[in-house]
């Protein structure tokens, strides 16, 4: 937890809703004249819809896939005021929030629906009918939810619970924020929704007013936004997910058992089915640019056509084509950019008779240069390419079996594999062997970077959108990003620059929650924190309410036992903040990838 990240019980606005009047009187000395004048203006604030804007964020995220089983969903409002700018009721002397978050599991969740103001009391569900503000108008549309009364009887807190779920959030770098906590856990293996809903006026000493208790009795609540999550069992979380990704993915395919195709197989390199110039048909290696170890970089080169770049090795009896492969899909891509590949053309010529130009002595002095700069989108394209931008997935894994479903794959990037891949763009216009010439004295405008990173595939990626990805060296020194990128629903390439030691996977700040211990018996617990933030003592287990509803207020007078002291809803909520898991994972080693 960041150590300024601070917890405040409430934030009362400094005007509460409501209409004033202002009168101002001056009395004027030279004729003893009395000047009066008054204004009215009303305070007014959301009441009965919430703009999307005024959401921060949700946890569990929506739409997100994960263990939340013992989560209490929560629910962060720009506004720190919010929760407190209308009364829910209840005791005097008492400050609870007039909004709280309901948890709706499976075939629970209501309908909701649109209604006017006017259309909100009087019908079969049971609501008290509001009195509408001044700038409220009874054809204004609501959004509302009607709830079996049973059911609401059971998963609305109580009037001991309410002021414990809310709280403010003070970060030194931005504005405070009010949180909304739920008081229900998520049932496993479906889809829950959660619903902000509006108590202004609802509770009593007594508790929720509930209405008639009658057969099939529903209760209207008007729902100021919601969100839905699924919960899956426990082998789903975040860090089960990361930490089995260890070791199930393999740099290299199984060996065959003939020395002959071993010597390749050893190098990362894949029998694929491979059609020949001339319309032949045979099997050949392939690597790609994703390495497990050192390769050299090789000469430079400016070959004409890939066929140049195949290499025939007559103990096997077969090609090697992924340099080739490398090199003619460099190509591709850059012709595929028509405008591109014009703009590339039209700079090789001007460059040419710049070069001419010199070598020209007749050539009179009094003669405007000529602009020899690449254009942006030329070095746009090879900075792209440096980046495997534009790279299909099947060039970079030619074999699913090298990244088999939940694994990652750490790799180097093949220097070679790379410059031929920004050679085959850069040969546009390279007709004649002057053209190569030109070409080879003069490089690409931008150089290959040394980089190294994972490719990961598993739910993870589609699972938890806000994962994050770091690197580091040998030294600890965070690596800086090249490319960290969703290339399908579940794979993810993550490249960076230099060599990677270590990779470190966890989840955004903002996946901070609230969390309770699961104990046997349908009960929870929580290990407290004491003052400078270390683990304190334990709770013992309290039960589980209906329908796994936390049992806060009792929850919170435990923890008051156990610390010594009152305890209010900032303290709880410090208490109750789960931190986000961080895996990583070490690098053991790199093996030579030639022979």
């Amino acid at each position: 937890m960041s150590e300024n990240l601070t917890f405040l019980a409430y934030r009362r606005p400094s005007l509460a809703r409501g209409a004033y009047r202002i009168s101002v009187t001056q009395t004027t000395g030279l004729n003893a004249e009395r000047f009066t004048t008054a204004r009215t203006f009303t305070v007014a604030g959301e009441r009965f819809t919430l703009a999307p804007e005024a959401v921060e964020s949700m946890f569990p995220p929506p739409g997100s896939l994960g263990d939340h089983a013992n989560v209490l969903p929560h629910i962060v409002l720009r506004r720190a005021t919010l929760p407190w700018e209308r009364e829910a009721g209840g005791p005097t002397g008492t400050v609870p929030p007039w909004l709280v978050l309901l948890l709706f599991c499976g075939e629970e969740n209501p309908e909701p629906k649109v209604v006017a103001l006017s259309a909100l009391a009087g019908g079969t569900p049971y609501m008290p009918a509001p009195v509408l503000d001044q700038h409220e108008a009874a054809g204004d549309k609501a959004t509302v939810i009607d709830v079996p009364r049973a059911l609401l009887a059971q998963i609305m807190p109580t009037i001991e619970d309410l002021p414990y779920l809310a709280h403010v959030r003070r970060r030194a770098t931005q504005d405070d924020t009010a949180v909304v906590i739920g008081c229900r856990l998520p049932a496993r293996k479906t889809t829950c929704t959660a619903h902000l809903v509006s108590v202004e006026g609802r509770y009593t000493a007594a508790g929720f007013d509930l209405g008639p208790d009658r057969p099939g009795a529903l209760v209207r609540l008007v729902s100021l936004a919601s969100w839905r999550f699924a919960c899956v069992d426990g082998g789903q979380t975040f860090t089960s997910l990361a930490s089995g990704l260890a070791g199930r993915a393999q740099p290299t395919l199984p060996e065959s058992g003939d020395p002959r195709a071993d010597v390749f197989l050893r190098e990362g390199q894949v029998p694929v089915r491979h059609v020949l110039r001339q319309g032949g048909r045979t099997v050949s290696w392939y690597r790609g640019p994703l390495v497990n170890g050192p390769v050299p970089v090789g000469t430079p080169a400016a070959v004409r056509t890939s066929d140049a770049l195949l290499r025939y090795h007559p103990d096997a009896g077969m090609l090697e084509t992924g340099y080739a492969a490398a090199w003619q899909l460099g190509r591709l891509i850059a012709l595929h950019h028509q405008s591109t590949a014009s703009a590339m053309h039209a700079w090789k010529r001007r460059r040419a008779q710049r070069s001419k130009r010199f070598l020209d002595e007749d050539h009179p002095l009094a003669v405007a240069d000529i602009e020899t700069a690449p254009p942006d989108d030329v070095t746009k394209l090879f900075r792209d390419l440096t980046e495997l931008r534009g790279v299909p997935l099947r060039y970079l894994v030619p074999d699913e079996r090298l990244l088999p479903v939940e694994s990652v794959r750490f790799f180097q990037l093949d220097p070679r594999w790379m410059s031929l891949l920004v050679d085959g763009a850069y040969s546009i216009g390279r007709v004649t062997p002057e053209d190569a010439e030109q070409d080879l004295a003069h490089s690409p405008p931008v150089p290959i970077p040394a980089a190294s990173g994972a490719i990961i595939r598993s739910d993870l990626v589609s699972g938890y959108p806000g994962l994050l990805v770091s690197a580091y060296d040998g030294a600890g020194t965070k690596l800086d990003p090249l490319r960290v990128e969703r290339l399908s629903g579940t794979i993810m390439l993550c490249l960076f620059k230099d060599v990677l030691a270590r990779l470190d996977l966890h989840l955004p700040p903002e996946a901070l929650h609230f969390a309770v211990e699961l104990f046997p018996a349908d009960r929870v617990g929580r290990t407290l924190r004491n003052a400078a933030g270390d683990t304190g003592p334990a709770l013992s287990p309290l039960p589980l309410g209906p329908r796994a509803k936390i049992p806060i207020s009792a929850l919170a007078n435990a923890m008051a036992t156990a610390v010594g002291t009152a305890l209010g809803p900032a303290e709880f909520a410090r208490q109750m903040i789960e931190s986000t898991a961080r895996v990583s994972f070490l690098a053991t080693g790199t093996s030579e990838a030639v022979r």
